[in-house]
C-alpha cells in the first residue's frame, strides 16, 4: 500500500512554492512598452499575464522622459523587469542593457557598472528602493 507525499516533503514544498510564485508573477505585463510609446498616451497601459490592464503612473512615466534622451526612451521597455532566483539570494539580474543605461543616467547606478554574460546584477535592496523610487515602472519577476 502506497502513502500519499507528506506535505513535508521536499517535493510537495517545492510544487507548492511554484504555484505560489506563478500567482504572483500573473500581475506582471505581458507587452512591454518603450518608453516613447508611452508618453503619446493619455493613459499609459499595458497588459498583464492575467488579462488585466496595467496602469503606469504619468508622473513617473513623464519624469523618465524629461529625463533620458530621446535614443534612449524608444530602447527602454517598461515595466523594467528585475529578475529573483532562489539560487542567487541576495541579488537580482536584468537581462537589458537598455535599463542599464537608462539608470546609470538617473543615477540609480554607477557608470562602473557593465553587463556580464548578457545581464546586470543588483542587490535586492537597490532593485527594491528602484521599484519605490518609479512606481509601476519597475517589477520583480520571482523565481527566474
Amino acid at each position: 500500500m502506497t502513502h500519499p507525499p507528506r506535505i513535508t516533503d521536499e517535493s510537495v514544498l517545492a510544487r507548492w512554492m511554484g504555484l505560489e510564485i506563478a500567482k504572483m508573477n500573473d500581475g506582471l505585463v505581458v507587452q512591454r512598452k518603450p518608453l516613447s510609446l508611452l508618453l503619446c498616451e493619455v493613459k499609459p497601459s499595458s497588459v498583464t499575464r492575467k488579462g488585466e490592464v496595467y496602469f503606469f503612473d504619468i508622473n513617473v512615466i513623464q519624469i523618465l522622459g524629461k529625463s533620458l534622451p530621446e535614443e534612449l526612451q524608444r530602447q527602454l521597455k517598461l515595466p523594467i523587469l528585475f529578475y529573483l532566483s532562489p539560487d542567487v539570494p541576495d541579488s537580482c539580474s536584468c537581462p537589458d542593457a537598455p535599463t542599464l543605461a537608462a539608470l546609470q543616467i538617473l543615477n540609480e547606478m554607477s557608470t562602473l557598472r557593465t553587463m556580464e554574460g548578457g545581464r546586470f546584477w543588483v542587490s535586492r535592496p537597490i532593485a527594491y528602493a528602484i521599484m519605490g523610487k518609479y512606481p509601476t515602472a519597475v517589477q520583480i519577476v520571482m523565481g527566474a
